[in-house]
């Protein structure tokens, strides 16, 4: 049972840096646009500001966890702190899922009692300033976290990205306000701005969740299906039972590799080892591979390339590439077993 383990990398700091400038533009954003609500009275400003109201929060959360989450493994947390990651994205979306019900209700009162509006021109011209800030907070976000494959920072950049998509939405909304005097589209376009807010919200809660419990993620397992295949050698015969927890962007990968019966334990070791790091040299994240070595049978000699085999009872015809059924299947296949 081989173990290859890597250490964290130095953008452990940078991950940090990015959650605290999160937390510096959403708190001044937000500021902006609460002063926006004073000067218009507007019922769609106000859902903007809610929103913000929600990124502060959020951003607040997700630097104690990306703080967390940078520690390495210790003797209470064996497998590392990244998962910490994880909580602070589900929070966030149960966030923006819960502004999203204050906005639908507030805008629901404002329909049913409009409020006269104020003041538009410098709400506009407030609320687009915002906007603009947003959509490069959440463009640099999103490259620190898929750089640093930050799950937490990812979240958190999808979700700026959506905040620039409400105020763009929010400003067409009050331009049109403006210029056709028909105040009733103003909490109309709150209710609008609820539901986009609800669906983002949930769909960031649930894919964090699913990562949280570490729901198999197919297109994960096909990058390591490939790296599998492209890194084997003579005598790494089969995979299968293939399982990755994931702790932020450290992964833990477990499988069974079919080897060589007539190997000694020395050289399993080695080979396997071997494997292991030109697997993770190629993988897309930090981590560690730990394999459950099965001995092969004759059934595999017609995949195995191993040249002077003693036990081989049929020719090698070729490897056969792995099918992703394989790969994950708690057994090995019925046509090798």
């Amino acid at each position: 049972m081989g173990e290859l383990s890597l250490t964290h990398p130095p953008t452990e700091t940078k991950k940090v840096a990015g959650g605290l400038l999160y937390l510096m533009v959403s708190a001044f954003l937000l500021g902006l646009k609460f002063w926006a609500y004073h000067l218009t009275g507007s019922e769609a400003v106000f859902s903007d500001a809610m929103e913000s109201i929600v990124n502060v929060l959020a951003a607040s959360l997700s630097l104690g966890m990306l703080f967390i989450a940078s520690k390495p493994a210790d003797s209470d947390h064996p497998y590392g702190h990244g998962k910490f990651e994880f909580f602070s994205a589900i929070f966030e979306g149960g966030l923006i899922t819960f502004a999203a019900a204050m906005i639908l209700v507030e805008s629901v009162h404002a329909l049913v009692e409009p409020t006269p509006i104020h003041h538009l021109d410098k709400g506009i011209y407030i609320i687009a300033f915002t906007g603009v800030a947003n959509l490069f907070l959440g463009i640099y976000l999103l490259l620190l976290g898929k750089r640093g494959h930050s799950h937490g920072l990812t979240a958190s950049g999808k979700h700026v990205i959506s905040d620039f998509i409400t105020t763009a939405a929010v400003v067409i909304g009050l331009v049109v306000v403006k210029y056709t005097n028909l105040p009733w589209l103003d909490p109309v376009i709150a209710m609008a701005v609820a539901i986009h807010l609800g669906y983002v919200g949930a769909k960031v809660a649930w894919e964090s969740m699913g990562a949280l419990v570490d729901r198999e993620d197919k297109t994960l397992l096909t990058v390591l299906q490939k790296t599998f295949t492209d890194n084997w050698f003579a005598g790494i015969i089969r995979i299968h039972h293939t399982r990755i927890m994931r702790s932020g962007n450290y992964h833990h990968i477990d499988a069974h590799v079919v080897l060589p019966e007539f190997w000694d334990v020395k050289t399993a070791h080695a080979e396997t080892n071997r494997f292991e790091h030109k697997v993770i040299d190629q993988y897309p994240h930090e981590g560690e591979i730990h394999f459950h070595m099965d001995p092969c049978r004759r059934a595999y000699c017609k995949v195995c390339d191993v040249e002077n085999c003693p036990v081989r009872q049929e020719q090698f015809s070729g490897r056969k590439p792995h099918t992703f059924d394989e790969l994950v299947s708690p057994t090995e296949p019925p046509e090798f077993a």
